[in-house]
């Protein structure tokens, strides 16, 4: 196991993976940090109920991976980082699991700053916070930003107008179909968005539950889980889980444009090919799905709500720097993403020392914050 890990590590260029284990508490957790070159590695934490621990590795590697490319693509200084909490989130939330969560990443002294996530919420991480200060995206009564789901929503909102700008030549939504997969958090901002600018709306989600009490609010039509591919229509928007584009799915779509806040949407990497030889249209998500990022990143330097959305609206021009190295190269939108994001990387790798400092700055204003609410 532990050499499986290490050639795992190796393989993603990770820095540390700490497993956490607390059997009182009931914690199964798994931490990764990839690469701290831009400053101390920010991430959500999710909590899902994972098949097995192999599972839970390889999704936290992925996602921290992509936190990475998240932060350096809108331009900010962090590194990647993300952790997964194995359990189910309808049953296995106790205050004692997410106090003794807190407890391992306070460990960590500050290399990983923590977050809500798939499957968590504010609550969870005010629990965290009791034990540690490295938690952003709280409530605003405790110096936090709250909920960063409305920026995500609308950093997607900016990216689709842009990809629609790029195929249809013009923003306007009015009369479009967009297909949304997953209405939680997100997909549901997305949608009061996307209806207001006159979209129609086809949704689906795995807790039918509340896709029915969503339809009732917003009156979106309905469709099954693996119909939600094969939906003609201008927009595909994945706002679930990652892993969504690949051989089997990638044939059944009939959308121009592929804009969604899922991490990871594409299985293989050569599935942005596949788009491509397609013609359809994909914005890569950690451009697209900054927003939330963009958001919490405000509380390390003194939040303002209005830099956050101005900074969230600023994906629009990212996105549109993606397409343009895209044309100028001929490659994929995916591996124009990686290129504008090795750029910088590499860059400013090669004046490091003076991101020694940054990293020291961000760290000090996450100390004074939470000691000006403590």
């Amino acid at each position: 196991m532990t050499m499986d890990v290490l050639s795992r590590m190796e393989e993603y260029d990770h820095e540390q993976v700490v497993f956490c284990q607390d059997k009182a508490a009931g914690l199964k957790a798994i931490i990764a940090i990839h690469d701290t070159t831009l400053g101390p590695a920010l991430g959500g934490t999710r909590m899902w109920n994972y098949a097995s621990e192999e599972e839970a590795l390889r999704d936290v590697l992925r996602l921290s991976r992509g936190m990475t490319h998240k932060a350096c693509a809108a331009g900010l200084n962090l590194g990647g980082g993300k952790a997964v909490i194995i359990g189910d989130p309808k049953k296995d939330k106790t205050e004692v699991l997410f106090r003794a969560y807190g407890r391992f990443v306070n460990s960590l002294g500050g290399r990983y700053i923590t977050a809500e996530d798939v499957g968590t919420d504010v609550n969870d991480m005010e629990y965290a916070f009791t034990e540690t200060d490295y938690v952003v995206g709280i409530e605003s009564s405790h110096g936090g930003s709250g909920n960063p789901a409305p920026f995500t929503a609308l950093g997607v909102f900016q990216a689709i107008k842009a990809s629609l700008a790029k195929v249809y030549g013009k923003e306007d939504l009015n009369g479009r179909i967009v297909a949304v997969q997953g209405v939680g958090q997100v997909g549901s901002h997305l949608i009061r968005r996307l209806k207001t600018a006159g979209a129609k709306i086809f949704a689906t989600d795995i807790d039918l539950e509340k896709l029915k009490a969503m339809q009732v609010e917003m009156g979106f039509e309905i469709v099954s889980a693996k119909e939600i591919y094969s939906v003609p229509c201008d927009i595909f928007v994945p706002c679930a889980l990652g892993g969504v584009l690949n051989d089997e799915t990638i044939p059944l779509l009939k959308c121009k444009i592929i804009a969604g806040s899922s991490n990871n949407q594409l299985e293989k990497s050569e599935h942005g090919e596949a788009l491509k030889e397609r013609g359809i249209l994909y914005a890569p998500d950690y451009v697209v799905n900054a927003g939330g990022l963009i958001n919490v990143y405000q509380e390390l330097e003194g939040y303002s709500r209005e830099r956050a959305e101005r900074m969230t609206r600023g994906i629009y021009y990212n996105l549109k720097r993606v397409f343009q190295i895209s044309d100028e190269l001929g490659i994929s939108t995916e591996k124009a993403a990686a290129k504008m994001v090795d750029q910088r990387l590499n860059q400013l790798r090669q004046i490091s020392s003076s991101f020694q400092q940054t990293r020291k700055t961000a760290l000090t204003h996450v100390h004074d914050r939470f000691r000006s609410h403590s």
